[in-house]
């Protein structure tokens, strides 16, 4: 399908040159990165922008870096370097495990990580992963800079308060001092590139606390803080299974759509909390399954 929306393409070699474009188009602008969002958009006429501003140009915005316990993605760090980064699969192979689920490979060798949350779809599958994080979105626009948290980012589907001025400069958060064990859950209706139905990512700390958040089963994706309440402090008896998933239940709201009913993610998701948090135990031991390797 070919675009027949008329727009004007501007490759800006400067981040300052990039914000300038922003500040002066505004709404009218579109930020291409990868672009596996935007083109399609495009191309079904559903954006119409005035301009489109290509930042890979735009030095400083692909680099993968951990100092200090703080992991910084830049925002042009795609899905295949995160998988291909010894140091996400050292450091939080958490993340590097959701990224083997997004799409395909030759989707994964544009999109970044950057631009699935900015898409802010339900079922952006790095979501979760960086909730569990407390992650930070760095942006930037000619006023300055500002952090903006992961929880506060999404502000319903395909809807983030990015203000139409700034960029994504990088996502960041800081590693647990602790040891963890993490484990993401995708459920798909077959193998190989789908939306997840649902999706949970729980990540085990070593001071026997528990984080958990999910995406594709409410309007955005979250963390479930009711549900970590019932955890923390507790080992994984079947009590308190059984309690967690009668708890994560209250905390989702699922819809029927193309791909699920409800009824299928509700039972799904508390399939999916057993099955991750187990997982996610037993790599905190040090035990299978490892990593890369489906539990649902």
């Amino acid at each position: 399908m070919p675009i027949t929306t008329e727009f004007e393409y501007v490759r800006p070699k400067t981040l300052d040159e990039a914000l300038q474009i922003l500040s002066l188009y505004g709404e009218s602008a579109k930020v291409l990165a990868g672009g596996t969002d935007l083109i399609v958009h495009l191309k079904e006429n559903i954006a119409r922008p005035e301009v489109v501003a290509d930042i890979k140009a735009v030095a400083g915005l692909n680099k993968i870096e951990v100092n200090g316990g703080l992991l910084r993605l830049g925002a042009l760090v795609t899905f295949s370097e995160v998988i291909d980064s010894a140091l996400i699969k050292k450091h939080c192979p958490l993340l590097w495990e959701a990224s083997l689920t997004v799409a395909s490979t030759g989707v994964r060798n544009r999109a970044t990580v950057a631009g699935n949350i900015c898409s802010a779809v339900p079922s952006a599958d790095s979501a979760p992963v960086l909730a569990v994080y407390d992650a930070e979105v760095i942006v930037k626009s000619l006023k300055g800079v500002r952090n903006i948290s992961i929880h506060e980012w999404f502000a319903g589907p395909k809807k983030t308060i990015l203000a139409p001025d700034e960029i994504v400069l990088a996502i960041e958060f800081n590693l647990p001092k602790v040891k963890t064990g993490g484990c993401y859950a995708k459920l798909s209706r077959y193998e190989g590139e789908d939306l997840a139905q649902g999706g949970i990512a729980a990540l085990v700390l070593d001071d026997n606390t528990y984080r958990v958040a999910v995406c594709a089963l409410g309007p955005k994706p979250a963390r479930c803080p009711k549900t970590e309440a019932v955890l923390n402090g507790n080992k994984l008896t079947e009590k308190v299974l059984a309690l967690a998933k009668e708890t994560i239940l209250k905390e989702i709201s699922p819809i029927t759509d193309i791909r699920s009913t409800r009824e299928y993610r509700l039972h799904m998701a508390a399939v999916m909390l057993e099955r991750s948090l187990q997982a996610a135990a037993a790599r905190l031991s040090g035990k299978p399954p490892k990593y890369g390797e489906p539990v649902i």
